[in-house]
């Protein structure tokens, strides 16, 4: 038995686009998102900005929402997935960070892709299977820049995905623009990625409806109108966002590990909470395997995806898939196509997020793209 499933439209513009586009922009050369000529370039990259919650919120963004476009962010709608797809410019499959938490297939264990890195066993260095744009851009003589704030500049996703750029941190969300901004006053092309986390962190904690969330767009919409009114000839700012958001209260928590049937024959859970990865048992037989894709849609296919690995590859979830990367994405997803998040113990750490991502849903895909300067519309 089969179910319907989610496919990626191949024709539309994603976050896989928006790097590449600035690279050929200053070669002068024709590019994705038909960026002209620059010579300076700031792509800002909200965390947890997603089009809709801009839209809802519009009253806190002029800046912003005055100029904003929508691009597909990727799937899945986290972080370490989408950020690395922003620098790299190729989906995950490529890429290789397929989730927030993954199987190593070579040491047995999930591991946490913002956080889980050791050069022991798992290398940012190989684990990210590509280059990076900015590797690209500083090789070819472009003064390449990351800024964010200092407890990143060392971490192993920085190392996997922002190699090539030079990491000048900063604390706040007006230094970091400050930081921006000076680096557009030196002489010669520049690409600068600006990170801001604080949006994501906010709806984590608070959720994007609250007025944590609604001050902390206000702040950004804030430093972004300083930051382009201060642009010279042949610069441009892009803004975009790694993913949005979901509000999901905890009465709209499922606890799955007592649900009979749900973990027979399962020996590890990675992904999020809004998107399960499951890795079955390597000897688990085929009518086994069965059950278990089964017992989950019955269970919850009426408010969830339940996806094979090879459904998933088939309908293009994480772009192309390449051999090595094909066992760290689960033999099962479940992606919440309602407001729930999943966790398999009533009592499971992360359960106070009220702000999450993670699936499907065009609240999570969506993702704003706000043309500047030079790039304006």
């Amino acid at each position: 038995m089969t179910t319907m499933v989610p496919a990626r439209d191949t024709e539309a513009r994603s976050l896989a686009d928006v790097l590449p586009s600035c690279g050929a922009a200053l070669r002068g050369e024709s590019n994705p998102l038909g960026l002209p000529l620059a010579t300076g370039i700031v792509v800002v990259v909200v965390d947890g900005l997603g089009s809709a919650a801009l839209k809802q919120r519009a009253a806190y963004a002029r800046t912003l929402t005055a100029a904003a476009e929508t691009l597909w962010s990727g799937f899945p709608t986290t972080t370490a997935s989408a950020l690395t797809t922003i620098t790299t410019g190729v989906l995950p499959g490529v890429h290789g960070l397929v989730g927030y938490s993954v199987l190593d297939p070579e040491h047995d264990r999930v591991v946490r892709q913002l956080s889980g890195w050791d050069a022991g066993l798992l290398d940012p260095l190989t684990w990210q299977r590509v280059p990076t744009v900015f590797e690209r851009l500083r090789d070819s003589g472009v003064s390449v820049h990351s800024v964010g704030p200092g407890r990143y500049a060392a971490s192993g996703l920085t190392k996997a995905i922002l190699r090539g750029a030079a990491y000048r941190a900063a604390e706040s969300v007006g230094d970091r623009f400050e930081a921006a901004a000076s680096i557009l006053q030196a002489p010669g092309p520049s690409l600068t990625y600006l990170y801001v986390p604080e949006l994501d962190m906010a709806g984590h904690r608070h959720g994007w409806e609250s007025d944590e969330w609604s001050r902390a767009l206000e702040e950004v919409d804030s430093q972004l109108g300083r930051l382009v009114s201060g642009l010279g000839t042949g610069q441009g700012v892009l803004v975009t966002a790694d993913h949005g958001v979901v509000d999901v209260p905890a009465h709209k928590h499922v606890i799955f590990g007592d649900k009979p049937g749900l973990l027979d024959g399962v020996r590890h859970v990675g992904g999020e909470p809004r998107c399960l990865q499951l890795y079955v048992e390597p000897d688990l037989t085929q009518d086994a395997r069965d059950r278990l894709v089964e017992a989950w849609r019955a269970a919850e296919g009426h408010r969830s995806w339940i996806a094979t690995r090879r459904e998933a590859i088939d309908a293009g979830w994480f772009g192309p898939v390449d051999p090595a990367v094909e066992p760290r994405i689960g033999d099962l997803l479940v992606a919440a196509r309602k407001g729930i998040a999943y966790y398999r113990e009533a009592d499971e750490r992360g359960r106070s997020m009220i702000g999450q991502h993670g699936s499907w849903s065009p609240d999570e895909t969506q993702v704003p793209l706000a043309r500047f300067g030079v790039f304006a519309r």
